[in-house]
C-alpha cells in the first residue's frame, strides 16, 4: 500500500503494516496470571461473502473485516496471507467474549459486497460499529489490534471528578484531548460532545467534568469546551460556546494536525499519509536516553514557540517504539538512531536531507532548531537538492571515467608510436 512505501515497512510486512503476533512459549516455569495467550487452532474469523455478512453485521455489536488483495500463487505472499489470519484468529479468540465477530473480504472475489460496505484500501482493517465505520490505521499486530478495539468498547466520553483524576489528564501530553464543563449527563450540549467524540473515537480522546471545583481548576466556563493539542502548555478554547455536535466536529477537523506528535503503533499509517506538500519533518529521539530527552524538551519549546504556523508539522519517533525497523531507517536515511536527530523526508521516495550537528557532544538549541526549520519551511533546505548533489556525483564520476578513457587513449597511442620506432631501428 502508499502506507508501506511511504514509510519503507516492505520489510517484515504484508498488507497495511508489520505483523507481529504474540504467542507464548510453554514452559515448566510459567505462573498462572503471567500465560500470554496461545492460538487454539479454532476457526472464529469469517470467510465473508454475500450468504453470511449481513447475519455478522447484525449478530455482533462490533465487526471487524480485513479487505484483502486476492491470495498469490506466490508462495511468499501466501505465507504473508496466512499470518495477517492468524493474527486475526489470535485477536478473534482473546476478544471472544466482548461479542466482536472478524472476517476477511476478498477485494476480487467479494467486490459487489466490498462496495456495498465501503470497503477501498486493500491491506486495511474496517471496523463495523453501530452506524460508524472506522478504519483501523495502525501496525497490525495482535497486541495493538487488540488494545485498538478494547478502546472502541469504551465510552467515547470519560469523566473526570476529582483531583486525581485531573492530574491523569494534565499527564497525557502525547494525546489531543479536549474537556468540556457540562451541568450534568442529561445537558442536550453534553449530549452533542458526547455524538462528536463518536466520530472521532478512539484516535481523540474526549473528556468531560460536571464538578465545579474541576472547572475552576481548568478556568472552564459552563458548557466551555477547550482543545488541548500534543505537548503543548496551554489549551485553545472553542469559540461559539454552547457548541453543537457539527460545530465541534468541524473546529476538530480543521485543527487535528499538531504542531508536533508522535508516531504511534495504532495510528502510524493515518500519520504518515497527513504529509504536507509530501514531505515530512522527522524527529527520531529515544525518551529514556538523557541526550534524547533534552533533545525531545528543545523540539517541544520550538513547536510551542511556532504552532501558529499552519504548515509546521513535525513527526516524533521513538525508535525505541519499533526496535524491528532501525536497522531499516538507519540504511534509507543514512543516520545513527543512537543519536537525537531531525531531518526532513520525501514521503514518495524516502529521500531526506539531515540538520547537521556541528559537535557531536552539544544539540542543537532552541534557537539553532527554530533557524533550520525556518530554512525548511522557505524551501532552503529540501530534499530536491540532495538529489541534485546525487546527480552532480553521478556527473563527476562520469566525467572522470571519460578522463581516464581519454589518458588510456593517449596511451595506448605513445606505446603503439615507441613500438613503432623500435620496429624501424631493428630494420
Amino acid at each position: 500500500t502508499t502506507g508501506l512505501l511511504k514509510m519503507g515497512l516492505s520489510c517484515m510486512s504484508s498488507g497495511r503494516g508489520v505483523l507481529l503476533c504474540m504467542v507464548s512459549t510453554p514452559s515448566a516455569l510459567s505462573e498462572k496470571g503471567l500465560e500470554l495467550p496461545q492460538y487454539d487452532g479454532k476457526d472464529r474469523v469469517l470467510d465473508i461473502n454475500d450468504k453470511n455478512y449481513k447475519k455478522a453485521l447484525k449478530q455482533h455489536s462490533m465487526l471487524c473485516l480485513f479487505y484483502h488483495e486476492p491470495i498469490a500463487d506466490s508462495k511468499e505472499l501466501q505465507k504473508q496471507h496466512q499470518m495477517t489470519e492468524l493474527v486475526l484468529e489470535l485477536v478473534a479468540q482473546v476478544m471472544e467474549g466482548k461479542d466482536i465477530g472478524f472476517g476477511m473480504v476478498d477485494s476480487h472475489k467479494d467486490a459487489k459486497i466490498a462496495k456495498k460496505l465501503g470497503l477501498e484500501e486493500e491491506g486495511s482493517m474496517y471496523v463495523f460499529k453501530a452506524d460508524r465505520v472506522i478504519e483501523f490505521d495502525g501496525l497490525l499486530s495482535a497486541n495493538t489490534l487488540a488494545e485498538f478495539l478494547l478502546d472502541l468498547l469504551e465510552e467515547p466520553v470519560e469523566i473526570i471528578g476529582n483531583a486525581l483524576e485531573l492530574r491523569a489528564f494534565d499527564r497525557m501530553e502525547e494525546d489531543i484531548r479536549l474537556i468540556g464543563y457540562f451541568k450534568s449527563e442529561e445537558s442536550e450540549h453534553y449530549e452533542a460532545f458526547k455524538e462528536a467524540a463518536e466520530q472521532f473515537q478512539p484516535y481523540i480522546k474526549f473528556f468531560a467534568t460536571f464538578e465545579k471545583s474541576v472547572a475552576k481548576e481548568l478556568s472552564l466556563k459552563l458548557n466551555e469546551v477547550d482543545f488541548y493539542e500534543p505537548f503543548m502548555e496551554e489549551p485553545v478554547s472553542i469559540p461559539g460556546k454552547p457548541h453543537s455536535e457539527e460545530e465541534l466536529v468541524e473546529f476538530i477537523t480543521e485543527h487535528r494536525r499538531p504542531t508536533l506528535r508522535k508516531l504511534r503503533a495504532e495510528d502510524m499509517f493515518e500519520t504518515w499519509e497527513d504529509d504536507i506538500e509530501g514531505i515530512h519533518i522527522v524527529a527520531f529521539a529515544e525518551e529514556e536516553d538523557p541526550d534524547g530527552y533534552e533533545f525531545l524538551e528543545i523540539l517541544k519549546e520550538v513547536a510551542r514557540d511556532n504552532t501558529h504556523l499552519p504548515e509546521l508539522s513535525i513527526v516524533w519517533i521513538d525508535p525505541d517504539d519499533f526496535p524491528l525497523l532501525i536497522p531499516y531507517w538507519e540504511k534509507t536515511f543514512k543516520v545513527d538512531l543512537f543519536r537525537p536527530q531531525i531531518g526532513v523526508v520525501n514521503v514518495t521516495d524516502a529521500d531526506s536531507v539531515w540538520m547537521e550537528m556541528d559537535d557531536e557532544e552539544d544539540l542543537p538549541t532552541a534557537e539553532e532548531l527554530e533557524d533550520w526549520i525556518e530554512d525548511v519551511l522557505s524551501g532552503k533546505v529540501n530534499t530536491e537538492d540532495d538529489d541534485d548533489d546525487d546527480d552532480d556525483d553521478d556527473d563527476d564520476n562520469e566525467d572522470n571515467d571519460e578522463d581516464d578513457n581519454d589518458e588510456d587513449d593517449d596511451d595506448n597511442e605513445d606505446d603503439n608510436e615507441e613500438e613503432d620506432d623500435d620496429d624501424d631501428d631493428d630494420e
